[in-house]
């Protein structure tokens, strides 16, 4: 049983399908919940710029215009609302994609209404406890000293691009969307490549060691990716714009 906190999220679902759409009006309304819902993602960023959402959870595949378009949209105008997208779990490539232009979480469908809910609270009230730690713009994700530059799939410091490979660049591309959130190795994978990837759980440790050589002030004492032990790893972004320290 979801226990609800006074202060509660507004939701707006973006689907167009209308029996879900219903189902899911009902469920919240049973839990007291403001739920908005759009048919399509036509005219989104105006909705959004009025309504203000707390959270917003909408569907990939969409006719007109789909679910990556309206986050493509949504982010480079500069709106940083938490992004839930709905969508078959075989879509690994477009989850990747959706992650790097600036998607929060994912659920697959069909999915329980409950489980929705435990993730647009666990996604609201981070997004609540980190209010600077890190900010989306048009180009990217800064932490730090670092942004990590969306248009051109580069990781900048200070500015100056650093040589990262595609694969490290989906995987920081993930963590850097769930900041302050323990992600279990197979999650972290799950995320990065698919639900469906053929690599052992122990295969992200080496790209983990090598992000951390990228943006760790010492690899060695990790506390940007920190190791959550027995679990996974978690992401706590630095505040914006520390300066640079003499590297050990």
């Amino acid at each position: 049983m979801n226990v609800l906190p006074e202060n509660k999220p507004t939701i707006l679902l973006v689907d167009d399908d209308a029996a879900l759409r219903g189902l899911l009006q009902t469920f919240f309304a049973s839990r007291g919940l403001p739920l908005l819902t759009l048919p399509g993602a036509e005219g989104i960023t105006e909705f959004v710029a009025v309504k203000r959402p707390s959270v917003i959870v909408m569907d990939l595949m969409m006719p007109v215009i789909d679910g990556l378009s309206a986050l493509r949209q949504l982010r480079a105008d500069g709106d940083a609302t938490p992004i839930i997208m709905l969508t078959a779990r075989a879509e690994a490539v477009d989850r990747v994609i959706g992650l790097e232009l600036g998607a929060d979480d994912y659920i697959g469908k069909p999915f329980l209404p409950q489980e929705l809910l435990a993730r647009i609270f666990a996604l609201w009230r981070r997004h609540q406890h980190v209010p600077d730690s890190g900010r989306l713009s048009a180009r990217g994700h800064r932490f730090g000293r670092f942004e990590l530059d969306v248009d051109n799939r580069t990781l900048r410091e200070n500015g100056e691009a650093l040589r990262i490979s595609s694969s490290e660049y989906g995987l920081l591309s993930v963590l850097v969307h769930h900041p302050m959130e323990t992600l279990s190795r197979a999650r972290l994978l799950a995320l990065w490549h698919g639900a469906y990837v053929e690599l052992t759980e122990r295969g992200i440790d080496v790209p983990i060691f090598r992000l951390r050589r990228l943006i760790e002030d010492d690899p060695a004492a990790p506390k940007v990716i920190q190791t959550i032990r027995g679990i996974g790893y978690m992401f706590v972004p630095p505040p914006i714009d520390t300066p640079s320290p003499t590297r050990k």
